[in-house]
């Protein structure tokens, strides 16, 4: 099937409307026809800014959710803005971008400006998605990915200044490569009140068995889990572990040392007790359904070198990020609470077709930023995982523990259940659903 065809085969879509109508009690799912301009209404613009749009790209899998009503907790939601304007960075084969543009009438620019002002010579648009994942990008020598996240933040925030109009932003994965570029754009935010919001859409996914800690819990140490590549699936990994652990008791007072371990110097650690090997275990058993026998590798996958990056806070709790197999949703938790000997355990369950349909729920939450001016959980937590993942990345360039004194700050955490998938949308959207390649028509438009 052509990306030009709809999303689903039309045997696939009578049985995705016969499923969607029986779970939401309607018989059938209409909305409203979802291109920019088709309304009467006039609805908040949103400009996209991209590195690369092709098929299960950032840019894909989150502009589905604002071209098309979406699932969320298995209900139709209307995205309830209109992208007007698209900026590629790059054009790669199979390039989504000009197909995509002429269905739903978005308009593609040349520059950053254009797309922010649609050819004119101040902002018009009401709110800025800005992601720079994937495409034709350097490596360096920490082997870090080194997206321009900080140049479209800056020729972004150029044009709202000139403009005197300072509109809510949204900033894909982590802020930079480099501590300090991402320092700034946080503070330039502030100054300017510019609503930011950042980060991995990892822990809005559905948790099996549901996993709250209580209010103020009193975590003794923490892991989080993933079976993705070093650095750009570190980054979950540490936003898992800090979307958990940020609401301890005591509240969020940074991190004072950052550690990254492989090879045989991770196993001694582990004899040593330095990271928590039954704690580990624990949380790949709930994505595997069982004890692993071993953390080396995982049985019938590709074997990959396990690392780990230690996390060590200014309070004293401990955290770990854990590598272990190659799968890439693989996403898992879990934590000892001081005067407990049962472990809090849970999965990040993705739901079907890969890590796509993870980015229903983030879209959901962008969109609840773009209205309120406010993101639904701290930009403070992504810097402090950004800092933390540009530490790991100098521990493992020189091999041994790393100090970070400039991220021991504080930020209070805020209650984000309600953008988080409850599972109820992957009884809609099933395993047996075969995955299209064009935009996610999901809500059932006829």
């Amino acid at each position: 099937m052509s990306r030009n065809e709809s999303f689903f085969e039309d045997r696939s879509r009578r049985q995705f409307l016969q499923v969607a109508g029986t779970v939401l009690g309607t018989g059938s799912m209409t909305l409203p026809a979802q291109g920019a301009g088709a309304r009467e209404k006039k609805r908040p613009r949103v400009a996209a800014i991209f590195t690369v749009f092709h098929h299960r790209s950032h840019a894909h899998v989150l502009l589905e959710n604002f071209l098309e009503p979406y699932l969320f907790r298995g209900k139709a939601t209307d995205p309830g803005f209109d992208v007007v304007s698209f900026y590629a960075d790059q054009t790669v084969k199979d390039d989504m971008t000009q197909d995509v543009a002429r269905k739903y009438k978005v308009r593609v620019f040349k520059t950053i400006r254009e797309a922010l002002c649609l050819g004119g010579k101040e902002l018009v648009v009401d709110a800025v998605l800005s992601i720079g994942e994937h495409g034709a990008y350097p490596v360096n020598k920490l082997g870090q990915l080194e997206y321009p996240r900080k140049r479209f933040f800056d020729e972004i925030v150029a044009v709202m200044r000139e403009s005197r109009r300072f509109v809510p932003l949204f900033n894909d994965k982590h802020l930079s490569y480099r501590w300090d570029w991402a320092r700034e754009m946080v503070d330039t935010a502030k100054k300017l009140g510019i609503p930011f919001m950042a980060g991995s859409s990892v822990p809005l996914a559905q948790r099996v068995p549901p996993l709250e800690l209580p209010a103020n819990a009193e975590i003794a140490e923490a892991v989080a889990v993933h079976g993705g590549p070093v650095e750009v699936y570190d980054f979950h990994g540490l936003e898992v572990l800090q979307s958990l652990v940020e609401s301890r008791k005591g509240g969020e007072t940074g991190i004072a040392r950052v550690e990254f371990l492989r090879g045989e110097a991770l196993w001694k650690a582990a004899r040593e007790g330095r990271w928590p090997v039954a704690l580990a275990e624990a949380a790949v058993a709930a994505d595997l359904g069982k004890k692993p026998p071993t953390l080396h590798r995982i049985e019938g996958e590709v074997p990959e070198e396990t690392h780990a990056i230690l996390v060590t806070y200014k309070d004293g709790t401990r955290g770990t990020v854990l590598k272990v197999g190659k799968k890439s949703t693989r996403w898992a938790f879990a934590c000892r609470l001081k005067g407990e000997e049962k472990d809090r355990v849970c999965r990040f369950y993705a739901g079907p077709w890969g890590n796509r349909n993870l980015f229903k729920a983030l879209a959901h939450a962008i969109q609840h930023h773009f209205r309120e001016g406010k993101s639904p959980y701290p930009v403070e937590r992504t810097l402090l995982t950004t800092g933390a993942l540009e530490a790991a990345m100098h521990s493992r360039d020189r091999g041994k523990a790393v100090a970070t004194p400039h991220l021991e700050f504080a930020y209070a955490a805020r209650d984000f259940r309600a953008m988080r998938e409850t599972g109820a949308s992957w009884k809609i959207i099933t395993e047996k659903m075969p995955e299209p390649r064009g935009i996610n028509s999901d809500a059932g438009r006829k």
